[in-house]
């Protein structure tokens, strides 16, 4: 018995199903057929407003013409992605153009502060030398000091060591 029911239940929910989508089916045909299409003002709409006028919109072209009519748009359409295509590369390229010359310019910029601030640097060092006294040293001067060396305590002759086996005498 729970088995006949079931069965009549899911009979009963598929004729259901099948009645609204009918129902739905012809109403959407029926409001097709009786739409109208409004034009107010340089828009169209298939309400009526304040000022629009009624359109008669239907397709009077034969079959051959609404074809040509397709392949044209279809045409249009692969023009205009093609089209789309070669201005996203030219864009692409472009950006590119400007970041390489953007970082061409941060990099001389860097380079004229570098070359900018060794130079100054220079000057400075230059400007040092000019200004500061040169103090004589006898190093360079080449006098003696009391002990008959320079000052760096290297100009004077060195002891020669004797070999090892010339003190046997």
């Amino acid at each position: 018995m729970k088995r006949r029911r079931r069965e009549t239940r899911a009979g009963k929910i598929g004729i259901a199903i099948f009645l609204i989508a009918s129902c739905a089916w012809s109403a959407g045909a029926l409001a097709q057929a009786g739409a109208k299409t409004w034009r107010c003002g340089s828009s169209y709409g298939d309400q009526p407003c304040e000022g629009g006028r009624a359109l008669k919109v239907d397709d009077s072209r034969s079959e051959a013409e609404r074809r040509a009519a397709e392949a044209s748009t279809i045409r249009a359409e692969k023009r205009a992605d093609q089209l789309e295509r070669i201005r996203l590369s030219q864009e692409k390229e472009a950006l590119e153009r400007d970041r390489r010359a953007a970082q061409d310019a941060r990099r001389a910029t860097l380079d004229d502060r570098r070359f900018a601030s060794a130079e100054q640097l220079t000057r400075a060092r230059v400007r040092k030398m000019d200004t500061e006294p040169h103090k004589s040293s006898a190093r360079f001067h080449g006098t003696p000091d009391a002990k008959g060396a320079s000052s760096s305590g290297s100009g004077g002759k060195k002891k020669r060591r004797k070999p090892a086996g010339s003190d046997v005498g």
